[in-house]
């Protein structure tokens, strides 16, 4: 008797199948004696149960995807016995078991790597996969590289091109999980602190661009509780990622288009990797301005352009960011003449995308306008200023002046302004040893009386005061008043005279900005 229960719990014992985790799969399934089958697999993850699809493959649970390490999963499994202990211990089993995805962990994201030396990777356990690839910024890392080691290791060697620098570094004990990226860095050996930055210094940002310094030693030591100044002055704030780490975030319009951004180092620090690699004094990175057919784009928007502009597309969004990207990379449009009438002249000067006298002159009237320096020059102040006026809907109610002056026989000057004649009348322009230069030419200096100058031909100097309604366009060449007894034929030394009434109806309507054709 005593054997037969003995037997019976042997069988019992023998019935039983076991779940356990597993060294290269998610888990295995030990079977009965006998054999047996696996009726069912259910694994689930998160608050919400989310189910995890999995394979069976001989007797072990194989993830179909990624699941991220340190990940809390439930496994339930279904046994089916074989039909010979099916009638004592039952037909089916139910197993289960609760566990967490093993993790790696860096023992140091700080390393000192000596001259020619390797940069080697310590973690707290063996890993089966390594993923690492450029830095780039912390907000926008690359896609890293992924390596599948031929057995776990627990130090791995990766490549360097430079002394110092950043790498995104993603790893994993199996082989099926997917892991957080992790930030190391690495200084070159010596007792100084140095630094690294990301992105690196000497490189292309956005205006945007966060801007990330990694310390050799902890900051307490390295900065104390101060932090890096930057230029140009720039609307933002540093954060603390972590005891070496520090981030520079912008905020509103950033750093400005075309700007050089330096931040400079306390004395001591050396800043090392990088185009900058040795500078003790900080690092520079570069803005790019925005492009000609942008600028192009927004002053027709302003109605400082004979063109109106037109998007293909949705406009783009009236925010500093928005308009800032799309000054560096244009959005697709079209256009078209804004007047009736646009003298030939002036339609022929036009060329979209490319630096002109027509693209310069409007810049120089939006600078007056907004009462900034008229060089035509579009650095990081003007985009500002015109993304403010786009943003506020602040256009120009001037609208577009042509002045056309023929040196023909009688000499004319032609007054176009928003598709009208305005006036055509005889004017004086310079003689053979003084002539006026042809060309076409944005009116620089505006003023309603002035005393002119200079040297006449025959070395005698002059000066005249009380010289009206004056519109310097060359050098000293200027639209203005003069007495004559007559006009219509070469009798200045350069200057495009008319009678004083005359040159006072002209003078409105040529600001700094306006174009003037001398033919």
């Amino acid at each position: 008797m005593i054997g037969i229960v003995a037997a019976g719990a042997l069988v019992l014992v023998s019935a039983r199948a076991s779940l356990t985790s597993d060294s290269t799969a998610l888990a295995s399934v030990g079977l009965p004696l006998g054999g047996g089958k696996i009726e069912s697999v259910t694994v689930v993850t998160g608050p919400h149960q989310q189910r995890i699809p999995v394979v069976v493959r001989g007797d072990k649970i194989w993830p179909q995807g990624k699941v991220p390490a340190d990940e809390v999963v439930s496994l339930q499994v279904v046994v089916k016995r074989p039909g010979w202990v099916a009638w004592l211990a039952g037909s089916t089993q139910r197993l289960a078991l609760t566990m967490r995805t093993p993790v790696a962990s860096l023992r140091s994201h700080y390393l000192t790597v000596k001259a020619g030396a390797p940069l080697s990777l310590q973690f707290k356990q063996p890993i089966k996969v390594i993923s690492y690839g450029s830095a780039g910024t912390l907000n926008s890392a690359g896609r890293l590289k992924r390596h599948v080691l031929a057995t776990p290791q627990s130090v791995v060697t990766l490549p360097r091109s430079s002394s110092a620098g950043t790498l995104f570094v993603s790893a994993a004990p199996r082989i099926w999980e997917s892991s957080k990226r992790a930030l190391i860095s690495w200084f070159p050996a010596g007792a100084a602190a140095t630094a690294v930055a990301d992105p690196a210094p000497g490189t292309q940002i956005e205006p945007g661009t966060p801007i990330t310094l990694t310390f050799s030693k902890p900051l307490s030591q390295a900065l104390g509780s101060h932090r890096p100044p930057i230029s140009p002055s720039t609307q933002g704030s540093w954060h603390t990622l972590n005891s070496h780490t520090i981030i520079f975030r912008p905020e509103g319009y950033g750093y400005g288009l075309g700007a050089k951004v330096t931040i400079a180092l306390p004395g001591g620090v050396k800043l090392v990797g990088g185009q900058q690699a040795g500078t003790s004094d900080g690092g520079t990175w570069i803005v790019p301005p925005g492009s000609t057919v942008r600028l192009q784009q927004m002053l027709a928007l302003l109605g400082y352009l004979p063109v109106r502009f037109k998007y293909h597309g949705p406009a783009v969004k009236l925010t500093p960011q928005a308009q800032e990207a799309a000054a560096v990379k244009p959005p697709a449009g079209r256009f078209s003449w804004r007047y009736p009438n646009t003298p030939a002249a002036l339609v022929s000067f036009w060329e979209p995308g490319a630096s002109g006298v027509v693209t310069r002159g409007a810049l120089m009237a939006f600078e007056t306008d907004h009462d900034m320096t008229a060089d035509g020059v579009a650095g990081p102040a003007v985009w500002r200023a015109l993304i403010n006026a786009v943003i506020a809907g602040h256009p120009s109610s001037f609208g577009y002046t042509f002045v056309s002056v023929s040196e023909g026989s009688p000499e004319t000057l032609n007054l176009w302004h928003s598709g009208k004649t305005v006036l055509s009348t005889p004017v004086n322009t310079g003689i053979p040893e003084a002539p006026t230069a042809t060309g076409t030419y944005p009116v620089f200096e505006h003023l309603t009386v002035t005393t002119m100058s200079g040297t006449n031909p025959d070395g005698s100097t002059y000066s005249d005061p009380g010289i009206p309604w004056v519109s310097y366009f060359n050098g000293g060449d200027a639209l203005h008043g003069f007495i004559r007894s007559s006009y219509g034929f070469p009798q200045s030394l350069g200057c495009v005279e008319m009678p004083y009434a005359t040159a006072g109806a002209v003078f409105p309507y040529t600001p700094v900005g306006t174009l003037v054709n001398v033919t």
